[in-house]
């Protein structure tokens, strides 16, 4: 939404809409420093050697990158919130787009790999990009018997 903000700002002159992003900025990265102790704390979780710890490192680590792009957008904001530069208009661009391959890493932790989802997950499933998924439905488990008196 920050970036919609910053198009309005661009597109009206209307600083009524870069200071709205201003405050958005400050919102999102404290919301994003409370998410990072929870993601750490997930993550120690993860046994070692296996895909998801890596995917895991990967997920913060853009998020990390993610975090300073939008606070470094918003330190350049902070004198006059109501008139951005191009600079923090960038930033907080980038920031966005980079936004986009951290949270597909998490899709892989949650959706792929079933990282706080599932306790008996496959921490080492391969990738979705190059390997198809179980054509099971999502969430049928699969034909084992469930019991040692199933037939």
């Amino acid at each position: 939404t920050v970036v919609i903000f910053d198009l309005i700002y661009l597109i009206t002159g209307n600083g009524y809409w870069t200071e709205i992003a201003f405050w958005m900025i400050a919102a999102g990265v404290v919301g994003g420093l409370v998410a990072a102790v929870f993601g750490l704390i997930d993550w120690l979780a993860i046994p070692n050697n296996t895909r998801a710890k890596s995917v895991g490192i990967l997920h913060a680590i853009t998020n990390v990158l993610v975090l300073g792009l939008f606070t470094a957008s918003w330190f350049l904001r902070r004198e006059t919130p109501n008139r951005s530069t191009m600079l923090a208009i960038g930033l907080s661009l980038s920031a966005c787009v980079l936004s986009s391959i951290g949270a597909w890493f998490g899709g892989e932790l949650v959706t792929r790999l079933g990282v706080g989802v599932d306790n008996g997950a496959n921490l080492n499933a391969p990738n979705s990009l190059f390997h198809k998924s179980s054509d099971r439905p999502s969430g049928v488990a699969e034909d084992k018997p469930t019991s040692r008196y199933a037939a």
